[in-house]
């Protein structure tokens, strides 16, 4: 099948009521599908600048897979499932060299999953995700529609990558290459993670959190910076009420920046390849 961006981008990049009236719509779809799942266009593209910038054209073509599809019943394991036919869930072979080990991990159709990508069950992979070489997503962890996240990312257990549909000019969750992200992490509205940061379990980004850089003294939002070590924190709640009752609110603090000491605890998966 050959794929050209420009004519892709041509087709979606109408108003949706054209879109759903074009008799071409069921074809171009299928051609969006392979077009993602290759890598050749995506939600998100980085910038020369480091800037990221969600393609609207793309989300808005896996917006117009939804509104123009029917709900079905899909067989399942054991248990129905009811789903629009735009995206049913991805299969793979052993040409893709992905290592999807057993035990009810599912990859929607149009999420890209590069090869040497290991997904431990159960993990979700949402459409329109772009998972780059030599990442771990591992047991419980969500990939939200859209994300991207980069080479040799370590996803931990029960991670959740916030997805984003609407509005199609909003952009994803970006996790960089080589970051780790711990246990129980959620990152969501648009946040950055730039590359080798390290996110220690159970922080909570979104993009209004205020994340506290007791190296630097500053205070950051929208993004982690490259190599930053974020642990939870928490600061006093304002209010006579607060105080009253000792409430104290979550704050992220970045506590140092990425060392060799960093590098070799985040390194632990490598034996498992």
């Amino acid at each position: 099948m050959v794929m050209d961006v420009d004519s892709i981008r041509g087709f979606f990049n109408r108003p949706p009521e054209a879109l759903m009236a074009d008799p071409e719509a069921p074809a171009m779809h299928q051609v969006l599908l392979v077009a993602l799942e290759t890598g050749v266009i995506r939600a998100a593209e980085r910038l020369e600048d480091g800037t990221w910038q969600a393609n609207a054209w793309v989300k808005q073509a896996i917006l117009c897979g939804f509104r123009r599809t029917n709900l079905v019943e899909m067989p399942g394991p054991g248990f129905p499932m009811f789903d629009k036919t735009a995206y049913p869930p991805r299969h793979f072979g052993l040409e893709d060299a992905v290592r999807l080990v057993p035990g009810g991990t599912a990859v929607r159709r149009g999420a890209h999953i590069a090869r040497s990508v290991v997904l431990m069950p159960p993990a979700y992979v949402n459409v329109g995700a772009f998972v780059d070489e030599g990442t771990m997503v591992d047991s419980h962890a969500l990939v939200g529609s859209c994300a991207q996240i980069g080479k040799r990312v370590h996803l931990s257990a029960a991670a959740q990558i916030g997805g984003v549909l609407e509005p199609a000019g909003a952009r994803p969750v970006i996790v960089e290459d080589d970051a780790f992200v711990g246990g129980l992490v959620g990152l969501f509205e648009g946040i950055v993670v730039r590359r080798r940061a390290v996110l220690a379990s159970g922080v909570v980004i979104t993009g209004s959190t205020v994340i506290y850089d007791l190296v630097h003294g500053r205070e950051l939002r929208q993004e982690v910076p490259e190599g930053a070590v974020v642990v939870p924190g928490s600061r006093p709640a304002s209010g006579d009420y607060a105080k009253a009752q000792g409430l104290h609110l979550a704050a992220p603090c970045i506590v140092k920046y990425r060392d060799e000491r960093t590098d070799a605890a985040t390194a632990l998966e490598q034996a498992l390849r």
